[in-house]
């Protein structure tokens, strides 16, 4: 994965630039085109594959909410855990998140399921996995993003202070 292809916010890129060149990451690349190659369906879109960093400046970060992977539906997934955008059904995972908001918290969803406004607010949602085949949970498991994302959670961990992970 060149740094050249890939659009990243600049507090993550900054800390993140080492991890685009090391062997897990070219080899995870390979397996993304090889997907691509054979005709699979990959989501979420490459552009929206780092929109969790890219809504969530590593300096905003407060909150991070991990999720397994994309959701594998055609138009659901966006790159942020749990979210899908205005106008697709809330799948049941984010339906029980908002019935723990409103029960917790007394907070009561929005008319849709899209949480780009907690990215803008510094509610980090990533993925450990943050690409998936259509209609296959899991699907690129093991493939490379497990050690990336653990590379953004020690950045993390080491470099801000008073994070909440869920």
């Amino acid at each position: 994965m060149s740094m050249g292809r890939i659009k990243l916010e600049s507090s993550w890129l900054a800390q993140l630039a080492d991890e685009f060149e090391k062997p897990y990451m070219k080899q995870l690349r390979r397996f993304l085109q090889s997907e691509r190659a054979q005709g699979k369906a990959v989501y979420p879109a490459g552009g929206d594959m780092f929109a969790a960093l890219n809504h969530t400046a590593f300096e905003a970060t407060k909150i991070v909410i991990l999720g397994q992977d994309p959701y594998h539906g055609p138009g659901q997934a966006h790159g942020l855990s749990f979210s899908v955008k205005p106008g697709v059904p809330v799948p049941p995972s984010l339906q029980n998140i908002f019935k723990e908001l409103q029960t917790d918290v007394g907070v009561t969803n929005g008319a849709h399921g899209c949480l780009t406004s907690w990215a803008d607010q510094g509610v980090l949602l990533l993925n450990s996995v943050l690409s998936v085949v259509k209609g296959q949970a899991a699907s690129h498991q093991g493939q490379g993003w497990e050690t990336f994302t653990d590379a953004i959670i020690e950045k993390l961990n080491v470099g801000r202070d008073g994070l909440v992970f869920m």
